[in-house]
């Protein structure tokens, strides 16, 4: 799917209006299950939900499709849906790998590797010409489904690409000889739009953006997205928005309701209809160092996010 073009009025995607009135009476809960939002059929995202077909079997296994999950503010949910977008997606057949392309290695204890522990990570593959990607490449405990696993040391690497040659292009030729072996590599990146960043969108085909529900995560969506555009018309022209991700939503508040709101006003159908909702239960898969679709596999957080899954696989 290729990025919305701008609205009738002429002005582009950056330039939408997506203040809105603070609600001091709000105060944020947890939910733990999904809330059915006005009639049937109707999700939270406030319009009726699309009708997704159930993912096809494969014959065959490749071309990766590389999905960068984007954002630079902190704390919206990036690696949990990363974690939990391709166990989902390993449930449906599919070969998944995951990139920890963030120094804190978050996505990497998610799945209860210990980064502090490796000798070798993504860092090694991408600085030294001597470490082939096989010799970092992990299994996960969801079959189908490995990782490139990071730690600290990718921190350096941003200093370190930029006196290279092509340094846009980094993470690209790692990911290049693996593309045959999977359907599909998630990019976790790092909090910010940086070097280590454009080389997750310069590599990609699509974007996934995960929005918390909260008024100030929306004020960074159109830098972000002009971001997107310069990589798109500079180094990557089929780079597309894949879609828009709402998570921490909490349907029993007036403000991420407005929130929500606001996104679809602003961004239309390339807002996913699956929601993830707020609860308790993503805080525990993390200690377990578990997807929720192992942990809790009938859990609201499990449904949704192999809903996510079938709307990719149908995007």
């Amino acid at each position: 799917m290729s990025t919305p073009q701008p609205s009738a009025d002429g002005r582009s995607r950056g330039a939408v209006d997506l203040s809105i009135a603070p609600n001091q009476a709000d105060a944020p809960e947890e939910v733990d299950a999904a809330d059915e939002v006005g009639s049937a059929g109707v999700g939270p995202t406030g319009r009726p939900n699309r009708q997704i077909p159930e993912p096809p079997l494969l014959q065959r296994h490749g071309p990766a499709t590389v999905v960068a999950m984007c954002n630079q503010k902190g704390g919206v949910g990036k690696t949990t849906s990363t974690i939990n977008l391709g166990a989902a997606l390993a449930e449906y057949g599919r070969r998944v790998l995951l990139v920890d392309f963030d120094p804190q290695g978050a996505l990497s204890v998610g799945l209860g590797v210990q980064p502090h522990q490796l000798e070798q990570t993504v860092y090694n593959v991408l600085i030294e010409r001597n470490v082939n990607v096989n010799d970092v490449l992990m299994s996960t405990t969801v079959e189908g489904m490995d990782l490139l696993p990071s730690n600290i040391d990718l921190s350096a690497a941003e200093v370190q690409l930029v006196a290279e040659v092509g340094r846009e292009q980094a993470l690209g030729r790692v990911l290049h000889p693996m593309m045959k072996d999977y359907d599909y590599v998630l990019v976790d990146c790092q909090p910010s739009l940086g070097l280590l960043t454009v080389n997750a969108l310069a590599a990609a085909d699509g974007v996934i953006i995960p929005l918390e529900c909260e008024f100030f995560s929306l004020r960074g969506v159109a830098l972000l997205i002009d971001t997107i555009e310069k990589v798109r018309e500079r180094l990557n022209p089929k780079l597309e928005i894949s879609g828009i991700l709402a998570t921490m939503f909490d349907p029993r508040t007036l403000h991420s309701r407005e929130v929500m709101s606001r996104v679809v006003e602003a961004f239309g159908d390339i807002v996913f209809d699956s929601v993830i909702n707020r609860t308790v239960r993503f805080p525990e898969t993390t200690v377990a160092g578990e997807p929720i679709i192992r942990w809790a596999p009938r859990s609201a957080g499990a449904k949704s996010y192999r809903t996510l899954a079938r709307e990719v696989i149908a995007r």
